[in-house]
């Protein structure tokens, strides 16, 4: 799962890779659009005449937090419905509601701290704002036995997709999978996030919560899955092709795969010493090779007995992320590519991110664990686990 990092700005120019100033675009400042910096005034003219279509895109920073009070009727025979009729939907997914009441968790098995409240106790703070974990032996072993549930709990999930399953049944299968194995699935209630996975359909980036929309036949959806295990979480996600029509489309297949590629070479560097900012100059070089976009917005983390802890590790290139590997330590690295631009928009639900023009996106995710000499994929495929590589079309790796 995804953490939204508080670093350091990015110019929004097309291709420029210099760090943004203080300036903003003035007409993003009326609408309450967040972000908008750019790095020079004729950096920002140079690309006003793409920037300004931002504005057709999003409303009021307030229809990011407060769900619109306009809310469509339920369809009279099923009882479904969108929450948000008024909300400027990027793409052509929308959200099917209602949702399902709240899963619910054994109190035999051990909770996380927010599992009441929706509030984490621990993680970032300014007192260990810099800390990063090195695992004793224990710990790497407790990481060890919850990430292998995690990757057994998603291969169940991913075993269950097909067109007509809607992402809320997914969710059901998720949860008593983490049940069974006398775990606590991590996402539910955190931050008040009310599922017990992310599902992420087509141009959803990441954080998507299920609901009542069954998945096409061509669609892709990327499972997020965090169990919570003897004090420690193991967090994987991987992105499948939903029936046979998503395998035949040349840029559905070239995005899956660029994101599966990025997380791959990104691994291969992992060992102590190496720079947590190479990471992302690695996968937005690849990810450019196959004329894809690497988001921004959300990055890896660290990850222990805590869900989301320093390290931050963003995936573009030139970023500034500060440290570097070292035994014991335990974080993510989790790509997320798009066909078209890097930016995001929110739903009004506050958790489902979307590209900026609608277009597919696609991510996989792996727990790693730094060793002496290293790296331990926490979180591997086994021989028989669902989904994989699929051979890139030729035309895929041209422009689109």
């Amino acid at each position: 799962m995804a953490e939204e990092p508080p670093t350091k700005k990015k110019c929004l120019g097309t291709d420029c890779e210099n760090e943004a100033s203080s300036l903003q675009c003035p007409k993003c400042l009326s609408l309450g659009i967040k972000d908008s910096y750019f790095c020079s005034q004729d950096c920002f003219k140079k690309n006003w005449a793409t920037h300004k279509n931002v504005h057709k895109q999003e409303n009021s920073i307030l229809s990011h937090f407060f769900p619109p009070k306009v809310v469509s009727e339920p369809d009279p025979e099923t009882g479904y419905y969108n929450p948000f009729p008024t909300f400027n939907f990027t793409g052509p997914l929308r959200p099917v509601y209602p949702l399902s009441p709240r899963r619910e968790v054994p109190k035999s098995i051990p909770h996380p701290d927010y599992a009441e409240d929706g509030i984490p106790k621990h993680g970032r703070s300014l007192v260990r704002a810099n800390k990063i974990e090195q695992l004793d032996a224990k710990g790497q072993e407790g990481m060890r036995k919850v990430c292998r549930l995690a990757r057994e709990v998603l291969d169940i999930a991913a075993a269950a997709i097909r067109p007509g399953i809607t992402t809320d049944e997914i969710d059901e299968i998720v949860h008593k999978a983490c049940i069974e194995r006398n775990s606590y699935p991590s996402p539910l209630n955190y931050n008040h996030f009310p599922k017990s996975v992310c599902t992420s359909v087509n141009e959803v980036i990441c954080h998507g919560i299920p609901d009542k929309r069954v998945l096409l036949d061509g669609d892709i959806v990327n499972l997020d899955v965090t169990l919570y295990h003897e004090g420690y979480h193991g967090d994987l996600n991987e992105t499948y092709y939903v029936g046979d029509r998503a395998k035949a489309d040349p840029d559905t297949v070239r995005v899956t795969e660029t994101a599966r590629e990025c997380l791959e070479e990104a691994i291969k560097l992992v060992k102590p010493g190496t720079l947590f900012r190479e990471f992302g100059n690695v996968i937005e070089a690849h990810a450019k090779t196959r004329n894809c976009s690497v988001i921004r917005t959300y990055v890896g983390h660290g990850i222990n007995s805590v869900f989301h802890c320093p390290p931050n590790i963003p995936h573009y290139a030139k970023n500034k992320a500060v440290g570097e590997c070292k035994p014991g330590m335990t974080f993510t690295i989790e790509p997320m590519i798009a066909l078209g631009k890097y930016r995001d928009v929110t739903w009004p639900d506050n958790w489902t991110s979307t590209t900026i023009d609608g277009k597919k996106t696609a991510q996989f995710e792996h727990t790693l664990l730094v060793t002496e000499t290293g790296v331990e994929i926490l979180t591997a495929r086994k021989a028989d686990s669902p989904g994989g590589p699929i051979p890139m079309p030729a035309v895929a790796n041209g422009t689109s």
